[in-house]
């Protein structure tokens, strides 16, 4: 890949397999539009844009339900990461044959069926928290059940975008993605927050489950003949090994999903923290950790739409903000104030989401269609499969060393990744690290030397 001002800085196709038609060297498609709301024009793409929205209000509703109930039903912090656990144990387990699966199948009556499935299993958590029967077996038992649809859900849904929008507009629909998912974050923990408050986690449970008939509404009113079909892979033997193959020729596939897989595992456990905060020091309630919730969503809503105006993906700018998401999470772990620590979680929220958003665009659109689901699935795999591990670890250190520690120590891993990851990319592109007024940058290194392969 080029190395000049704005390059990517990672190396280039090691494989001998031909790039997708139409891609440039950094993987992304020439001449897409820049306007940040540019792929809203695509009227399928906004049938799913507004059903989205909905299903996510709601689900980030169920999320702060579920976490506060857990809580409150035990008074632990590593039972909130055994929830967080369990609802992602799936995707570790089977994330891969869920991208078989979504490449295999018709994504769009696929993920009819996955948004009805998730929306039923919210229902059920409602009858039982609203008739007063629930357990803390049962909210674990509903985590892993999302958890497995969503291991089919999350890489249909991810490359669906892609048939949708074409792909000009694919790194726009991206970033709107995170946006919109975003967007319903600032909503649905305030609404979850006054729901426990008021009338309790049940009615929290029912909406959620109730909102996954929007998406199913939009996916039934959509145009079909306007879509951009990928053809399904025929069922085959070696397909799952096929596609990490794939994936271990490409550096520019390989390091941005590395990455991810650590700031995921050990960067991404706010309900851990949050709740920990809320509780053991600053001792707020349920509006607290909604609004605790909120300021990060802010700050990722900020971070996606400046990623959607953008419309292209740097390597570099995953690096750094790496960098700084890990750093924030150290400097806030140690935030003496209560309106300090809330004031960080809004660049943490910009930071996390671009590292998100970046290296999301970055793999689809250097990914051939017909590998796209099982490569998002490898992806989706890494960044969440790495819960089960990560959470019940940062659990067990918040609860026996504090929120404080529990934080800072999640905050140096990712730090670690972050700057390992960095080291790596120049040593393989022949590069060298340049800290300057920009940020973080890389430049051709003034003494080339032979690589070996990747």
């Amino acid at each position: 890949m080029s190395t000049g001002t704005g390059a990517d800085s990672a190396p280039g196709h090691t494989s001998t397999t031909t790039p997708t038609a139409g891609k440039n060297n950094l993987g992304a498609p020439p001449g897409g539009s820049r306007g940040t709301f540019s792929s809203l024009k695509i009227r399928n793409y906004r049938l799913f844009a507004t059903g989205q929205v909905v299903s996510n209000t709601g689900t980030w509703m169920q999320r702060i339900a579920q976490d506060w109930l857990v809580l409150s039903l035990t008074g632990s912090a590593s039972a909130v990461g055994i929830t967080i656990a369990l609802q992602f144990l799936p995707m570790l387990l089977f994330g891969l044959y869920g991208g078989v699966l979504a490449d295999r199948l018709p994504k769009r009556p696929l993920l009819i069926a996955t948004q009805t499935a998730m929306g039923l299993t919210g229902v059920a958590l409602a009858v039982l928290t609203l008739a007063g029967h629930v357990q803390v077996w049962h909210v674990y038992l509903a985590a892993f059940l999302i958890g497995l649809v969503t291991v089919v859900d999350n890489p249909a849904r991810q490359t669906f975008v892609s048939e949708m929008v074409g792909p000009a507009q694919l790194a726009n629909a991206v970033s709107l993605n995170s946006a919109n998912f975003q967007s319903a974050r600032l909503v649905g923990p305030a609404i979850a927050g006054v729901l426990i408050t008021a009338v309790g986690s049940g009615w929290a449970f029912l909406l959620n489950g109730l909102s996954f008939a929007a998406p199913v509404a939009g996916l039934l009113l959509m145009r079909v003949h306007e879509l951009h079909p990928v053809e399904p892979r025929p069922r085959a033997k070696g397909q799952l090994r096929e596609g990490l193959r794939y994936v271990a020729g490409r550096p520019e596939l390989v390091w941005p999903i590395v990455l991810v897989g650590f700031i995921g595992t050990f960067g991404f456990n706010f309900p851990i923290w949050l709740s920990a905060f809320v509780d053991n020091v600053f001792h707020g309630d349920a509006g607290t950790y909604g609004l605790f919730n909120t300021l990060i969503a802010a700050g990722s809503l900020a971070g996606a739409l400046l990623a959607a105006r953008r419309g292209h993906s740097r390597l570099r700018l995953l690096v750094t903000a790496a960098v700084l998401f890990s750093l924030l999470l150290v400097v806030t772990a140690f935030a003496p104030a209560f309106w300090l620590f809330a004031a960080l979680l809004v660049p943490i929220g910009m930071f996390g989401l671009t590292v998100n958003v970046v290296a999301n665009s970055s793999v689809q659109t250097a990914t051939d269609p017909e590998m796209r689901g099982r490569v998002m699935a490898l992806f989706m795999m890494v960044f969440t499969g790495g819960t089960p591990v990560g959470a019940p670890l940062v659990g067990w250190i918040t609860d026996t060393y504090g929120a404080r520690l529990g934080m800072a120590a999640g905050g140096l891993i990712s730090l670690a990744a972050a700057v390992a990851v960095a080291v790596v990319l120049s040593r393989v592109g022949n590069l060298r690290l340049s800290v300057n007024r920009h940020g973080i940058t890389f430049v051709p290194s003034p003494r080339p030397r032979e690589l070996a392969p990747a």
